[in-house]
């Protein structure tokens, strides 16, 4: 049994506690939020007590610590859990500048910390049996990946001025996934978008409407589509095309009914919110960090495949810009391509 703290008693906090309710293996006994209305009710429904960040760091009765705070504080508090050595789920990304999170990787190596990011689509039960088919090798070689990613509505400008944009807040989960998916790491990067949706996201210099291609060394595409506004609910899609065939994932409805009259063919609507998608995706990546760190197993995906997805997308931001392709070298810088 591992004894967890919760750092962020926001919405995403709130899942990952419902998380820690339902396992066996796990106990939420603690919770920091500097909100006290947000954590009096994530520690009313746990029974978690409420407690400081430097006391949750001496305590040697918790084991490990999900960070879920604002992005701008993550790689801090990852630090300092690393150095305090307690296992460390932190919700994506570490930081939005690569630079510090190198930096904050360096740390992780040096305490031999163990550390899993929170890219919770890969435990998503669609797209885990997706990718055990491609590995199976039920389509032969993956040679395309199509990526949908739509939401309902776009979030608070609040929340998206402190986002780091489209690419790094929302299309970085389909960065993750097309890496999953693909099994190999993208050389080059064309991102287009617009901002046609809501002019106030467009006036802060970001888009609400894009699409990238990825391309690997081995001439592999991905193509990813994302939009803030699908005015018939939350629409996440991934098609694999492959030398023997074809793979996809489809949307989840509330039920498989169907009714066929003179109208056409109606069917239950899609989930309204990334809370409701995911709920599985919540629970089995939890399972899988508290798996591995009580056996020792390998952490997936971890602080670089973080790095790797975040460097995606500045690489998408960067070709935005200029309008031209932009190269991904393998240390992960890139330039400009053609």
């Amino acid at each position: 049994m591992l004894n967890f703290a919760l750092l962020g008693a926001g919405r995403i906090g709130r899942a990952h506690a419902r998380a820690l309710n339902a396992s066996r293996d796990a106990a939420l006994i603690a919770i920091s939020d500097p909100i006290a209305e947000a954590a009096n009710r994530i520690a009313d429904e746990t029974g978690a007590r409420i407690a400081g960040v430097k006391d949750i760091l001496a305590d040697q009765a918790i084991d490990a610590v999900i960070i879920a705070t604002p992005t701008d504080m993550h790689a801090d508090q990852v630090e300092a859990f690393a150095r305090a050595r307690k296992a460390i789920f932190c919700e994506k990304p570490l930081d939005l500048d690569v630079v510090r999170v190198r930096a904050c990787l360096d740390v992780i190596v040096a305490t031999n910390a163990r550390l899993m990011l929170g890219f919770n689509r890969r435990f998503d039960p669609h797209f885990q049996m997706l990718h055990r088919r491609l590995r199976d090798g039920a389509i032969g070689a993956v040679e395309l990946v199509q990526i949908t990613c739509r939401d309902p509505a776009a979030p608070s400008m609040d929340y998206i001025r402190r986002s780091g944009g489209l690419f790094r807040d929302m299309m970085i989960h389909d960065f993750d996934m097309a890496r999953f998916l693909v099994g190999e790491e993208f050389v080059e990067v064309f991102a287009t978008g617009s901002a046609i949706i809501y002019p106030e996201i467009g006036e802060i210099g970001d888009v609400d409407t894009a699409a990238v291609t990825l391309k690997t060394a081995t001439g592999k595409l991905a193509i990813i589509s994302n939009s803030r506004r699908a005015i018939y609910g939350y629409d996440q899609r991934v098609e694999v095309h492959g030398s023997a065939g074809l793979a996809s994932a489809d949307n989840p409805h509330a039920t498989t009914v169907t009714v066929a009259n003179g109208s056409g063919y109606l069917a239950d609507p899609l989930p309204d919110f990334f809370m409701q998608r995911y709920e599985a995706a919540y629970q089995a990546e939890l399972e899988h960090f508290i798996a591995c760190v009580e056996r020792g197993g390998d952490i997936k995906p971890d602080g670089i495949d973080g790095l790797r997805a975040l460097e995606l997308a500045d690489a998408a931001e960067a070709s935005l810009k200029t309008g031209c392709a932009v190269s991904l070298a393998p240390s992960g810088e890139s330039d400009r391509a053609g």
